[in-house]
């Protein structure tokens, strides 16, 4: 019998310390979803911009960037507090050893019996087990609560993903656009200087009065603060992408030629159903179930509790006898609980949870109208765009067609030099704006797959076109 004692208490001692042990080596053992989170980047719809410069630094943003690790550390915590709370499912075991030592300095009377001064050593050696009953599901629907709040957690990182690759894409083509403007405003203010050196010579000949002259001193400097506005946006766009990349230095960062970018097609109409594939309708239905769960917990908070206890061990005074048979311990119990005067506290929290159900029903229902605000605002929007994008392509079409009547009223003498220059600044600038419109029908797309939630365009199906 002493045998079966020993070897049952080292057995169940095995078995929490191996447990214990388990649980650590799942902790740290990495996550193979935790990190492999390159599908949120949606590369095949960047590739459809055929632009490897723009991908690379997609992968180097997945890399490097440190609000997505930020989210993805969030998610992770939020995986832990999860296992925190299956924890509380499960009975927990306790070895809580004791040693005491009893020091008696004065004679103790029982009655007619005398017991004098005296030592006296206690060895205890306890497994303690707790247990509560979840006999109304509390504990599991708590576990139900942090799940939905990991779930939204998730989505978090999700949309941290969209709006971070979509503000790097769209600040990398607001550089191609700059480097182009900058490169045609260096030309509007060459073609200016040369046309201020002729208007000096007719000046000085007496073919125009001075008022002409300062009014093209004027101009060349409106083109240099033109110029000094372009190149203080391209180093404001160049450090919030060194911020995207993680990169210190944003010199290095460079860009497809404007002439080599390719033109995104965009739906003509998307019907509201996508809206569920954005994370902020997803989360905002997650914490509508999540609250939803929360008041059932607090409805239950009413019932009674049932705490299944147990202790086995040993206990003695003597070390030499502490695993004999007179020294075994082992009692086992069930403990109803029922809190008294608490009723006033639980029903507040039951109001409290029941308005926050409410307030997360709002949130809902407005994420359902603000998300269709922004699909059709971004519809709008791209329309337009590929609209005024058409209309400077048509104008800057005819300006090179009146261009190329200048050059022959210039080859028969019904015009000059000047005045060609002068006309050559205004396709230039008609250049500028076709420029602006046509990375703007880019910008537009961006803001547009941002909208639906991060979905491929070129994926929608047909019914939501």
């Amino acid at each position: 019998m002493k045998k079966v004692k020993i070897i049952l208490l080292c057995m169940l001692l095995i078995f929490s310390t191996t447990t214990a042990f388990a649980k650590s080596k799942v902790k740290n053992k990495p996550q193979k979803n935790a990190d492999n989170k390159i599908e949120y980047l949606n590369l095949n719809w960047w590739d459809k911009f055929e632009d490897p410069l723009l991908t690379e630094y997609l992968l180097i943003a997945y890399r490097h960037n440190h609000d997505l690790k930020i989210a993805s550390l969030k998610v992770q915590q939020g995986q832990q507090i999860v296992k925190q709370s299956l924890s509380q499912e499960l009975p927990s075991i306790q070895f809580s050893g004791n040693f005491a030592r009893t020091f008696r300095s004065s004679d103790t009377y029982f009655g007619d019996m005398f017991i004098p001064n005296y030592n006296q050593s206690n060895f205890l050696l306890p497994l303690t087990m707790n247990y509560e009953l979840d006999l109304w599901g509390q504990n599991h629907l708590r576990t139900k609560s942090t799940k939905q709040k990991l779930e939204m957690l998730k989505q978090d990182e999700r949309a941290t993903y969209i709006g971070l690759t979509s503000a790097l894409a769209a600040n990398y083509y607001n550089l191609v656009k700059l480097n182009k403007l900058i490169e045609i405003q260096k030309e509007l203010i060459d073609s200016q200087k040369t046309v201020l050196t002729m208007t000096e010579k007719k000046y000085k000949s007496g073919l125009c009065p001075i008022t002409e002259l300062i009014d093209e001193q004027k101009r060349l400097k409106y083109f240099e603060e033109d110029l000094n506005s372009l190149e203080e946006k391209q180093d404001v766009v160049k450090n919030q992408l060194s911020v995207y990349l993680a990169q210190k230095n944003s010199d290095n960062i460079q860009t497809i030629a404007y002439e080599d970018i390719k033109l995104i097609e965009t739906p003509a109409n998307i019907k509201s159903e996508l809206i569920q594939n954005r994370p902020d309708m997803l989360k905002a239905e997650q914490n509508l179930k999540r609250v939803g769960i929360d008041v059932k917990v607090a409805r239950r908070n009413f019932l009674p509790k049932i705490i299944i206890f147990g202790q086995i061990g040993f206990n003695a005074y003597q070390w030499k006898n502490i695993f004999s048979n007179p020294a075994f311990l082992s009692n086992a119990g069930v403990a109803p609980v029922f809190d008294l005067f608490s009723g006033g506290r639980k029903l507040a929290y039951l109001k409290f949870k029941k308005y926050e159900l409410e307030e997360a029903s709002q949130n809902y229902e407005k994420t359902i109208l603000t998300s269709m605000q922004e699909i059709n605002d971004s519809l709008v929007s791209a329309k337009t765009a590929n609209k005024n994008y058409q209309n400077s392509t048509e104008r800057l079409k005819l300006e090179n067609e009146k261009f190329d009547l200048m050059d022959k009223k210039l080859n028969i003498g019904a015009a000059s030099k000047l005045d060609r220059l002068k006309y050559q600044q205004i396709i230039l600038m008609t250049q500028q704006e076709d420029i602006s419109n046509k990375i703007n029908c880019l910008l537009s797309a961006i803001e547009l797959y941002k909208a639906v939630g991060g979905k491929n365009l070129y994926d929608i199906e047909p019914e939501y076109i």
